[in-house]
């Protein structure tokens, strides 16, 4: 540690490592609040918050001027700097398994976005929306990513919040019935196969399926799927053909959703969402307002294009 990093460990350190904090809320060519509002906000004197803006300056965090009666403004701000001094640490958002190259796009995008706004992130990948949320309520991880499909139940039903909707075929990029070659929908007794680790495949199952008593509901996931059809253990599904396309053999036929609220749940569930929790954290609310989540959208469709390597 050099003597620098030393002056951040006195009290005006311990101020400035604060100070960072609240100014990364702070947007350039905008004017600060004063220093005794500072220093109420900090519960410390005057002098204390001139030595901590003085300390930020030399480490090139941020630059200042004085504007006569106008008021300090903030010239520029450095928000990796910024970050690392309030010691805020790094964002850590779930993931499904980037079994796709849309996943691996949004991955890519996702963290660009995080990194251009300053903040370190980090992904932990984990199969299944229910898994994945209940990290995010244990305070294991900061962010999960799931379909709106899936956000939209959850946050009904837990004390979560929408961080970002990354539009359409952001998630997925369709649903389809998925139906062993020569198989009666209308038969009685029909095998479908439903994952429940997969909360919005199970939602969007169970409702093209609605009102089928005699359906005879078969559990799978995604790596299962093909044996199953292959080996006549199933007749049917709706299934992400992202996954499908690539694992499916011969002798399965994909047939587009029926109805209008069919297709309605199928965009739902194709649209990425992000979601934190309703308390939310100091490091989450200090990068969620400067994310661009133009840039994640644009890196995925460059990664799907071939056009970029995914890199997360």
């Amino acid at each position: 540690m050099n003597d620098f990093d030393d002056r951040f460990l006195t009290r005006n350190g311990l101020a400035a490592r604060q100070l960072a904090v609240l100014l990364l809320h702070h947007e350039p060519d905008t004017r600060l609040p004063r220093v005794r509002d500072f220093a109420q906000e900090l519960g410390c004197g005057n002098g204390t918050v001139q030595a901590a803006l003085h300390l930020l300056e030399e480490s090139g965090a941020i630059s200042t001027t004085a504007r006569g009666h106008l008021g300090t403004f903030l010239v520029h701000s450095d928000r990796t700097i910024l970050w690392r001094l309030s010691g805020l640490g790094t964002l850590l958002a779930a993931m499904p398994l980037p079994y796709s190259r849309r996943y691996e796009g949004l991955a890519t995008g996702l963290r660009s976005a995080f990194e251009e706004a300053g903040a370190p992130f980090a992904i932990t990948f984990m199969r299944g929306a229910g898994a994945r949320t209940a990290a995010l309520l244990e305070g294991k991880v900061d962010l999960v990513v799931l379909s709106r499909f899936a956000a939209d139940q959850l946050i009904a039903e837990h004390p979560v919040e929408l961080v970002a909707d990354l539009g359409p075929a952001t998630y997925v990029g369709a649903h389809g019935m998925l139906v062993r070659h020569g198989v009666d929908l209308d038969t009685p007794g029909l095998r479908v196969a439903v994952d429940h680790a997969s909360e919005d495949l199970r939602m969007l199952v169970e409702r093209v399926f609605a009102g089928r008593e005699d359906v005879e509901w078969r559990e799978a996931s995604y790596m299962q799927l093909s044996d199953l059809f292959a080996r006549n253990e199933v007749d049917a599904t709706v299934w992400n053909l992202d996954e499908a396309q690539d694992r499916l053999g011969i002798g399965v036929d994909v047939l587009p959703l029926g109805d209008e609220v069919n297709r309605e749940l199928a965009l739902r569930n194709s649209t990425a969402a992000v979601i934190g929790r309703s308390d939310g954290t100091q490091a989450l609310a200090a990068v969620r307002d400067s994310l661009d989540l133009s840039l994640v959208t644009r890196l995925q469709s460059e990664v799907l294009r071939g056009e970029r390597v995914p890199s997360y």
